[in-house]
């Protein structure tokens, strides 16, 4: 089931979607606002683990800067001969 809400902040529009994107993942929601979006995803396990002192969570950030058409470093050249 694919849930989609819109709201207006000032003079930009920001849609929320859940449903159609990352189903594997245990929840997920992709976020835009004009040309720009985010995919957030989260993963877990549906049962506690028996004994753990500690709530343990890790957040990963990855920014594909080449999404932009920016590729840092250059391009990777072939040796010459």
């Amino acid at each position: 089931m694919i849930i989609r809400e819109s709201v207006k902040v000032g003079d930009k529009e920001i849609t929320i979607e859940t449903g159609r994107i990352a189903k594997q993942a245990s929840g997920s929601v992709l976020v835009s606002c004009g040309e720009t979006m985010v995919l957030v995803t989260v993963c877990g396990n549906k049962e506690a683990r028996p004994g753990a002192p500690f709530f343990p969570l890790t957040v990963d950030y990855v920014e594909k800067t080449y999404a932009a058409g920016k590729i840092p470093g250059g391009f990777f050249k072939r040796p010459r001969d």
